[in-house]
């Protein structure tokens, strides 16, 4: 078959299929475009998903009439003033958006150049061009788009349901609105809830006053502020508390110099930094800002404009991953409010109550007729006796420890089920999980071990065989050089076993078989895993995890609140090596609504 070049039409639809994929990128495009224009204020309307219409008001500049004529040509731009695409500093540059959508919709353009006596308008449709005819448009641009794909029935197909389409397009509208929080934008149409972001502050405050518009004030309260430099790029932003976490990685929102991206090398670097503190299968929240010389990043490697290419990757990672860690390790022990939740649920069920009458100030429980028989007024018996008795009692007429109750965490008052330990602050209470607690403080030691002088070994009196499966216990052989690094000295002892000659001194006594045995199925779950450290880092969360004080253990009124000294001082201690809070706190305020006295 010979070889012919394409009529300009069918150029067009081929790289309307690139550019528009579906209706929110053609909303994606339109708004940038105003963006670039110096709009403030941006209102979107679309009907069935953005299918039958899109419309596009800004404020922005507007355009003249030749300039018009131009913007629905192929290739023709106000972007790229001087040729130069190393040093691409708008949103939009590529000169393809209108011509093709054009190209496969109906395409109408009202603009009005700033200071104009008139406006103008021009139309195209399904690629062909009408002139452009005068307007009484009065400021800014409006552009609509209708019957999207009219002209390619076969990309209809392709298309979700109305309800998804829409919802495609609130998410790109959330997306910008986070990188340009001095603009407002609107959004409205049927199968969505209207959305209106209002502009605020060029500061600190109204940069977080935007995100919580877009996120919600939740995401806030449960985030750490970003704030990182290297070199000559910044770092800044939001980024959730480990225990915040999600089950898809939809509420990670990344920008380059404004511009909204889902790049593979920062979604790697985000993972990376979280690796320690998430659980299996969830994903961080965060809204991140990375700025940079225009030069050191290529935006030009996807006709969406999606996805970006670094000149130096390594540092990019490393300033990612670097910012990620020292918010978290500054943080501390602090952990999500993951009690909010329940607590609401629990005030509606309690709602029913609260309309009852209170009783009067100086009602005496002991002169009711239901008054219980044998409840005393100077202690209750079933905290001394029986199966309902706390494992260990600390409470304040048994201890005075006002310091302890000044910090962060409180004093320990009791230990409940062998599992709980309930301290009690100034303003409330903390419940914490002493295993979850225990874990995290033991693997902090083992890193800080291991990176200051290695981590100290202890031989056993007489060496251990452990025996595995051959598969396994040739993983554990072959680790043998990583794991002692690690304090555990291991060789192969022919085929299935594994010879313990020594273990991780902090680990004290342990059940060595037991521990060999998770170590073999650690390794044969990170085999895919990149880098060796990372592996390591999972060893060590498993020896861990062997040292931890088990639930079902007593601990002394001593123990308990040098646990909750030590969870303080700990970075990362408000979750466990798994990602699941170590504590819980309970404001007074709470409590209070939970028995109707606020």
């Amino acid at each position: 078959m010979a070889v012919r070049l394409l009529d300009p039409v069918t150029v067009d639809r081929i790289a309307a299929g690139e550019v528009v994929e579906r209706p929110a990128s053609a909303v994606k495009e339109l708004v940038e475009n105003a963006l670039d224009a110096g709009a403030t204020q941006i209102d979107i309307v679309i009907e069935d998903g953005g299918r039958k219409l899109i419309r596009v008001i800004d404020n922005g500049a507007g355009m003249s009439a030749d300039d018009l004529a131009l913007a629905v040509e192929r290739h023709a731009t106000s972007k790229l003033p001087d040729g130069d695409l190393s040093n691409i500093v708008t949103l939009g540059f590529r000169g393809e958006a209108l011509p093709s959508i054009g190209s496969v919709a109906q395409l109408a353009i009202d603009a009005r150049e700033t200071g104009a006596a008139i406006g103008h308008s021009i139309r195209v449709e399904a690629g062909a061009k009408r002139p452009v005819q005068p307007s009484s448009w009065p400021r800014g641009a409006r552009i609509e788009v209708r019957d999207l794909f009219a002209a390619t029935p076969a990309r209809l197909k392709f298309l979700k349901s109305p309800r998804a389409e829409a919802q495609a397009v609130a998410d790109i509208v959330r997306r910008i609105a986070l990188a340009h929080h001095d603009v407002s934008f609107t959004l409205s149409g049927d199968h969505l809830t209207t959305l209106a972001f209002r502009a605020t502050s060029d500061d600190a405050k109204g940069f977080a006053d935007r995100v919580a518009q877009v996120l919600g004030r939740d995401f806030i309260d449960n985030s750490l502020l970003i704030d990182a430099e290297r070199e000559d790029m910044r770092l800044s932003g939001f980024a959730g508390l480990p225990t915040w976490h999600r089950a898809t990685a939809a509420m990670q929102y990344v920008f380059v110099n404004g511009r909204p991206v889902r790049d593979k090398l920062l979604a790697g670097a985000v993972r990376g930094a979280y690796i320690d503190f998430l659980p299996a299968g969830r994903h961080a929240a965060l809204a991140l800002y990375l700025e940079c010389d225009p030069r050191e990043v290529d935006v030009n490697v996807h006709p969406a404009k999606a996805e970006v290419r670094f000149r130096d990757p390594g540092l990019v990672r490393g300033l990612v991953v670097g910012g990620l860690k020292s918010a978290i390790t500054n943080a501390g022990h602090r952990a999500a409010d993951a009690t909010r939740a329940a607590l609401a649920a629990m005030q509606g069920r309690a709602g029913a109550f609260q309309s009852a009458p209170r009783p009067p100030a100086d009602w005496d429980w002991r002169s009711s007729p239901a008054a219980p028989s044998g409840f005393g007024e100077a202690r209750q018996a079933s905290f001394d006796v029986g199966s309902g008795a706390p494992s260990a009692d600390t409470r304040a007429h048994a201890q005075a420890q006002v310091e302890d109750i000044a910090a962060p965490l409180g004093a320990a008052r009791a230990q409940v089920h062998e599992t709980y330990i309930v301290a009690q602050t100034r303003d409330g209470m903390v419940i914490v999980d002493q295993h979850a607690a225990h874990e995290r403080l033991v693997y902090e030691r083992l890193k800080r071990q291991r990176e200051e002088h290695g981590i100290a070994r202890q031989g056993l009196l007489a060496p251990e065989v452990v025996g595995l499966d051959e598969a396994s216990a040739a993983r554990v052989a072959d680790a043998a050089p990583e794991l002692e690094k690690l304090g555990l000295a291991v060789e192969a002892f022919g085929p299935g076993a594994i010879l313990v000659r020594e273990t991780p001194a902090l680990l004290g006594r342990i059940d060595v078989r037991q521990l060999i045995a998770d170590i073999a199925d650690t390794l044969a779950e990170d085999a895919g895993l990149q880098g060796a450290e990372r592996q390591l880092d999972h060893v060590l969360a498993t020896l861990a995890c062997h040292n931890s004080v088990r639930a079902g253990r007593r601990l002394t009124p001593e123990e308990m609140n040098a646990l909750l000294r030590e969870m303080e001082a700990t970075p990362g201690s408000g979750q466990c090596n798994h990602g699941r809070p170590t504590y819980v706190e309970l404001k007074l305020a709470d409590i209070e609504k939970l028995f109707g006295r606020r």
